[in-house]
């Protein structure tokens, strides 16, 4: 079983240090900081051209951190963006399928469903399937 994402929405990394990474992607990309949660460290950026809230979400953890443990600098979840609740209904059930399916969770103007997948050396990056509510 598959289901059709619409686009990739956007990326959540760990970073070991924030104000660094948050410049890189500010200068490089010409990314707007849209949001700052300091409770978490995490910054939200947003692409010029996007409609997104945010399209990069970037969590500091420190130079310490280990690439292959949750909360270690790295990819944290990529957020695929369905259009219709059904096709997050299908998404669900093909990361249930696939023996891959952690949760879900409403986020007020969308949903989610969460799943992991296995790459390569133990890896376990988050899969995060989102529809949008229309209101």
């Amino acid at each position: 079983m598959t289901f059709s994402p619409v686009r990739l929405n956007h990326a959540v990394l760990f970073v070991a240090d924030l104000p660094r990474a948050e410049r890189f992607y500010t200068e490089t990309f010409g990314m707007e900081v849209m949001a700052r949660e300091p409770r978490a460290d995490a910054a939200f950026l947003r692409l010029p051209r996007s409609g997104n809230h945010h399209d990069l979400g970037l969590f500091g953890v420190g130079a310490t951190g280990e690439p292959r443990r949750r909360g270690a600098v790295g990819l944290y979840h990529l957020a695929w963006q369905v259009d219709t609740v059904d096709e997050l209904v299908e998404a669900r059930a093909a990361l249930l399928e696939a023996g891959a399916f952690t949760g879900e969770s409403s986020h007020g103007a969308t949903k989610s469903v969460y799943g992991f997948y296995a790459i390569s050396r133990g890896e376990r990056p988050l899969i995060r399937a989102v529809g949008r509510v229309f209101h």
